[in-house]
C-alpha cells in the first residue's frame, strides 16, 4: 500500500515510468496499473492480495522445510547442489520451481556498499531513535529519548526529545522535522523498524496502521533499511552517534530545561554556522537549493501538524 502512495508521489513529482519502476523495485506495467487506480485516502481502502489459485501448486514447496536447513547450514551452496540433494529426498520435479523456492529462502547479500550520503536535493531525508543516559548538575540522571531528522543533501538537521520509541512519538516528531526542512522529501529512509513495521507475512510488511495513516494524508514515499545490512544501515544510523557524540557526550547540563536550551543553541549552530564535513558548506547555504525541490505542506497537512502537538511533546 505504501509502495502505491509512493509510486503516485514519484509521478506527480515529474518522474517517468522507468525511473519509478526502478525507485520502487517494481515493473513497469505495475506502475502503469497502479497509476490507473483511484488515490489511496486510507489504508483500508488500499487493494490487497488476493490468491488467486491459478496453475497447480509448486511440487518444490513440500520441500521448503528441507531447503531451509540446507541453506541455513550452508547459505552459499549452489542451487543446482541444492536441486541435487533434493533429488536424492525424492523430489522430482523441475529444477524452476526448486531455483525459485531457493531464491525466495536465500539470505540476500549486498553486491556493493549503499551509499546515500550524496543524493539530489529534496530527494530524500534520514530518520531514527537514539537514547542515551544523561547526569545532570545535582548528581541526577535521566535517560533521554531523541528523534534526529536530516536532509542529505544539505545536511539540514532537527533533533526533537520525545517521552518514548512509539508511533504516538514518532509522527508528531517525523512532522516537526518536515516543518523545519521546509517542506516534504520524496522519501524518508527509517532504520527502526520496529516502531512502524508490525511484521511480515510472506515477504510483505505489514505496517503500522497509525504510521500508515500518516503517509497516506502526506504522500510520503518510505524505506527501510534493509535488515543485516551494515553497509546500507550505516548512514542512518552514524546520524545517531553524531548526535550522541556531537553534542550529549561533550556537554554538562543543569537539568532537563538547559538541556532543551543547549539542544535548540546547537542545532542552530550546526545548520547555520558551522560547515558540514561531508560537503564543507553550512547547511543554510545548501537549504535554499533544496527547499526549492520539496513538496509545500498542505493546509491540510499543517493542520495535521498542529493536531499533533509537537510542543507538549518537549514538556514530557
Amino acid at each position: 500500500m505504501l509502495d502505491r502512495v509512493w509510486i503516485r508521489t514519484l509521478r506527480d513529482a515529474g518522474h517517468t515510468l522507468e525511473e519509478i519502476a526502478a525507485t520502487v523495485g517494481v515493473g513497469k506495467r505495475s506502475v502503469q496499473r497502479i497509476l490507473k487506480e483511484p488515490a489511496i485516502q486510507d489504508p483500508e481502502s488500499a487493494p490487497t492480495p488476493v490468491s488467486r489459485g491459478i496453475g497447480r501448486p509448486s511440487t518444490a514447496k513440500t520441500y521448503q522445510d528441507q531447503v531451509e536447513r540446507i541453506l541455513k547450514e550452508d547459505p552459499s551452496l549452489p542451487t543446482v547442489e541444492v536441486l541435487s540433494r533434493l533429488r536424492v529426498l525424492g523430489y522430482t520435479g523441475g529444477k524452476s520451481a526448486v531455483y525459485e523456492l531457493v531464491r525466495s529462502i536465500r539470505p540476500k547479500k549486498s553486491d556493493a556498499p549503499v551509499v546515500r550520503f550524496e543524493g539530489v536535493a529534496g530527494e530524500f531525508s534520514q530518520h531514527d531513535f537514539g537514547s542515551v543516559a544523561v547526569s545532570y548538575a545535582d548528581d541526577t540522571r535521566e535517560k533521554i529519548h531523541f528523534f534526529a531528522s536530516r536532509l542529505k543533501y544539505s545536511r539540514w538537521n532537527h533533533v526533537l526529545i520525545v517521552p518514548n520509541e512509539k508511533v504516538e512519538a514518532l509522527i508528531p516528531a517525523l512532522l516537526a522535522s518536515f516543518e523545519s526542512f521546509g517542506g516534504l522529501p520524496l522519501r524518508a529512509v527509517f532504520d527502526n523498524p520496529r516502531t512502524i513495521v508490525t511484521g511480515r507475512s510472506k515477504g510483505a510488511i505489514e505496517w503500522n496502521s497509525t504510521f500508515a495513516q500518516m503517509v497516506v494524508d502526506y504522500g510520503l514515499g518510505v524505506e527501510l533499511c534493509t535488515p543485516r545490512r551494515a553497509s546500507q544501515k550505516g548512514s542512518v544510523e552514524n546520524l545517531v552517534g553524531w548526535v550522541k557524540g556531537s553534542f550529549f557526550k561533550v556537554r554538562r547540563f543543569h537539568d532537563r530545561q538547559d538541556l532543551e536550551r543547549q539542544l535548540a543553541g546547537w542545532l542552530e549552530e550546526m545548520n547555520t554556522k558551522r560547515p558540514s564535513r561531508a560537503t564543507n558548506q553550512i547547511p543554510v547555504d545548501r537549504i535554499h537549493e533544496e527547499r526549492q525541490r520539496l513538496s509545500p505542506m498542505s493546509e491540510h497537512q499543517e493542520e495535521l501538524l498542529r493536531a499533533a502537538d509537537v510542543g507538549r511533546l518537549m514538556k514530557v
